[in-house]
């Protein structure tokens, strides 16, 4: 091109040396959501730990993941994947032990019989682990998560929740006495738990939980503590105007 040349000429632009990406400012290639930062860390790390594992997920990795530095994610969660698992374990049962108090003042207040009380806690229950970021509930099952320290907290959590459906589900075959078919307590307990952590495997195999779905484990639930449909029609109806001084 010669120095008479009108064209504009172009600058040489600076070659990118190879290696690691750089970061880019999340200004420029915006946000994937309207989360919090430290939710949306903890989301992502709940994405990457049901579908990789805990020990295969590296801070790195969920860092890179979110479009953050590593030092970022250090300042939300100080201690790391620890701390992101033990918030996510929580967050598959709190909420709902969070609400046994008011579930059992509410059967003293309103003379409300305990079939209503054990649907209200199963629908809470039920609600808990759909809303449970990425499906976390899976993240209980796995034998690398249950030999941590973390997973202790969580275990009392479970084993209290155990327990309060024990109670609710004990009232529930007392007050049918003409049947005598009801597990022991502590079996019942276990029962009611299990049933209600069916949610967990349908989420795994893509299942949406819908009122429908809440209804259906919170009346077979009734029904392994041996109540009948009259009192399972009267409790969905009762039910479902008490969930919201609930939630």
């Amino acid at each position: 091109m010669g120095a008479d040349d009108p064209r504009p000429q172009r600058r040489e632009q600076p070659s990118r040396s190879a290696g690691r990406p750089r970061l880019v400012p999340r200004t420029l290639v915006g946000r994937r959501s309207e989360m919090e930062p430290r939710e949306e860390i903890l989301d992502i790390a709940a994405a990457l730990f049901v579908d990789g594992g805990i020990a295969a997920t590296s801070t790195r990795d969920i860092a890179e993941a979110v479009g953050v530095r590593q030092s970022s994610l250090y300042y939300h969660y100080p201690c790391g994947k620890d701390e992101m698992l033990a918030e996510l374990l929580q967050r598959s049962i709190r909420p709902t032990l969070d609400k046994i108090e008011k579930i059992e003042i509410l059967g003293a207040e309103a003379d409300t019989g305990p079939e209503v009380l054990l649907y209200l806690l199963v629908m809470l229950d039920v609600r808990t682990l759909a809303n449970a970021p990425r499906n976390a509930g899976v993240l209980t099952r796995l034998p690398e998560v249950q030999c941590k320290e973390v997973f202790e907290s969580f275990g009392a959590a479970r084993e209290e929740l155990r327990a309060a459906y024990s109670r609710l589900g004990t009232q529930v075959a007392a007050a049918h006495p003409e049947v005598t078919m009801a597990p022991d307590s502590d079996l019942l307990g276990t029962l009611l738990l299990h049933l209600v952590e069916v949610v967990i495997g349908m989420r795994s195999d893509g299942h949406l939980i819908t009122p429908t779905i809440e209804a259906i484990v919170a009346a077979s639930c009734l029904r392994i503590c041996l109540a009948d449909q009259t009192s399972i029609d009267e409790a969905t109806t009762r039910a479902a105007d008490l969930i919201r001084s609930l939630e």
